[in-house]
């Protein structure tokens, strides 16, 4: 079993190496395709040592979708737990204002969608993720 929590405080005794960027454009959600797999996720990427989380999920959203100019918001730390391994990351919410062409790193494609997509790399812990941003970001044309 899964279990996805929420936390108003980053758990110390966790590793937290994770940044996710759940992402508009637009007005539509922005999912991207990593070039070893062919389903979908929110943008996100792992925390560089010595990099603290906010220039990590800068820095990750360019590297998956070419965002060049956009708004970042912080939302909560998360943490998921299975089979006895506990693991989690940061969750922010970023308004994309402008995107570049895509850079040549792991991402084979973007797209953009109304909805969450039902093609996910990791089901339930992206429907968990997605579900908490739907409900703590007020949007300018909710969908």
């Amino acid at each position: 079993m899964v279990v996805v929590e929420f936390h108003n405080i980053v758990p110390m005794d966790i590793e937290m190496p994770i940044v996710i960027i759940a992402s508009r454009f637009k007005d539509k959600w922005v999912f991207v395709r990593h070039r070893d797999r062919s389903t979908f996720e929110i943008p996100a990427g792992h925390i560089e040592p010595g990099e603290e989380p906010e220039s990590s999920a800068k820095r990750e959203l360019y590297e998956e979708t070419g965002a060049v100019d956009f708004s970042l918001q912080f939302l909560t730390a998360y943490t998921v737990s299975k089979k006895g391994k506990t693991a989690g990351g940061y969750l922010f919410f970023a308004e994309i204002h402008a995107l570049s062409k895509l850079p040549d790193f792991e991402i084979a494609e973007i797209a953009f969608f109304n909805r969450l997509p039902d093609n996910l790399t990791y089901p339930f812990i992206q429907q968990r993720l997605f579900s908490y941003v739907l409900k703590h970001v007020k949007l300018k044309n909710s969908c």
